[in-house]
């Protein structure tokens, strides 16, 4: 199951933890789950609190029983108090297997560093206008290096007409505001790294 919720990524990993420390251990410890986030996180509203109750269980840190939700522990000891064994890399795997676009979001940057950026506009391509050509291997060195936007992700994502989650959501066309969220995310689960004004993979993927 993939789900399609993506909230707006917190500023640090420290949110994160948060929110899922003050989800009940058990369904009946609060007769409301999304006032209780409400309450006891940085979460304004209920429908931000819902989304993240879904996006929480997307990643696998919380179960959906009997129309409410409770804590899934991920420590050795089942101490959600414990320093976090919200690993980096299981919830990079449960951000891309589980939650919808963020494969092939990551696929994307993937991709250019395998085969060098296409866009017109990359900095590489204007510097090779601006003083010549290099040779092909440099090129594609420097395109390689080079982030990508926003904008050149959904390009590639609206040009990858064989993505498997196009082809499972159906969705007639990729939403740049999504798409922004689910990079910051991979950011956050060390999947990518900012640079600059775009995206790249996080040196410790490639």
């Amino acid at each position: 199951m993939r789900f399609k919720p993506v909230p707006e990524p917190p500023a640090d990993f420290e949110t994160l933890e948060t929110v899922y420390r003050a989800l009940p251990a058990a369904v009946d410890d609060v007769d409301d789950c999304c006032a209780h986030l409400v309450e006891e996180t940085p979460l304004e509203d209920r429908e931000e609190a819902a989304t993240w109750l879904t996006f929480l269980r997307a990643l696998e840190l919380a179960v959906e029983e009997s129309g409410s939700f409770r804590r899934r522990e991920t420590g050795s000891s089942g101490d959600a108090a414990e320093p976090l064994a919200l690993e980096y890399r299981r919830l990079g795997r449960a951000f891309r297997a589980r939650v919808d676009g963020a494969d092939a979001v990551c696929a994307a940057l993937e991709d250019a560093v395998e085969h060098g950026s296409t866009s017109p506009d990359s900095q590489a391509r204007q510097d090779a206008v601006e003083h010549g050509p290099t040779s092909p291997d440099s090129q594609a060195r420097r395109d390689a290096d080079e982030p990508l936007t926003v904008a050149e992700v959904v390009e590639r994502l609206r040009e990858d007409g064989s993505s498997a989650d196009r082809r499972r959501s159906g969705r007639p066309r990729v939403d740049p505001e999504r798409t922004e969220r689910l990079l910051e995310w991979a950011v956050l689960l060390g999947l990518a790294e900012r640079v600059d004004n775009g995206y790249r993979v996080a040196l410790t993927c490639e």
